[in-house]
């Protein structure tokens, strides 16, 4: 039955594996998955962890760069990427970060995609919730943008995830969806991208860039996600 995710009471764990009254951890002590003496989790050591793994792979760091790209350990090993990109600050006001990906025609993989975004401002004064039409591709072969507009303030960056699935299929086309937020010029931006790279293709490499301009700073950290 499972004794869940949420709150669980000592009750809850007698019920599901029975005990004496009056109740006390002690007694569960080496059932199960918990250990035979010293500090339990609850969630972890009644129930089992679990086999999802997140191996990090690579880090680039960015000083004024043109790009970061990651040129190796795109492959079979995995069947998810998953890309963290922290505090990422463009040279440029109002740039966005961008990606592409390489299947060995440079990196100019045709993707279809889909943008949008809800935006509040600091001060309670404006708000926003809708589609970008000007941000998305429709087998467009640029750098698609998966963060709304960056300001150049010192305290202003993008942070989120880009994940990949199936990158080294020969078969499907390789779908892919993140998720960024901006704070900027008194505004809390958040964008979701989503779309597929229009190849049966291996796709073996992935470059970072902002729309325009350098990567003043920030740093982007490549995972295999594996069972």
């Amino acid at each position: 039955m499972g004794i869940g995710t949420g709150q669980v009471s000592l009750g809850d764990i007698q019920t599901e594996y029975g005990g004496s009254n009056p109740i006390g951890l002690a007694e569960y002590y080496g059932k199960g998955n918990a250990p035979a003496s010293g500090e339990i989790q609850l969630w972890a050591d009644f129930q089992g962890t679990s086999s999802v793994t997140h191996t990090l792979l690579a880090t680039v760091t960015a000083s004024a760069s043109g790009s970061l790209s990651f040129t190796s350990g795109i492959d079979s090993t995995y069947d998810v990427y998953e890309f963290r990109f922290e505090n990422m600050h463009p040279a440029t006001f109002g740039a966005r970060l961008t990606f592409q990906m390489d299947g060995g025609s440079g990196y100019a993989t045709a993707m279809t995609t889909t943008n949008y975004l809800a935006e509040q401002a600091e001060s309670d004064l404006g708000t926003y919730l809708g589609y970008r039409t000007g941000r998305d591709q429709h087998d467009g072969t640029g750098y698609q943008p998966i963060s709304g507009n960056i300001a150049t303030n010192s305290d202003d960056a993008a942070s989120g995830i880009l994940i990949i699935f199936g990158p080294s299929s020969t078969t499907y086309v390789k779908h892919f969806m993140s998720n960024a937020n901006v704070s900027g010029n008194g505004f809390s931006d958040n964008n979701h991208v989503a779309g597929y790279f229009n190849t049966t293709s291996a796709l073996t490499r992935i470059s970072f860039a902002m729309s325009s301009g350098n990567i003043d700073a920030g740093q982007i950290k490549m995972y295999g996600i594996g069972t």
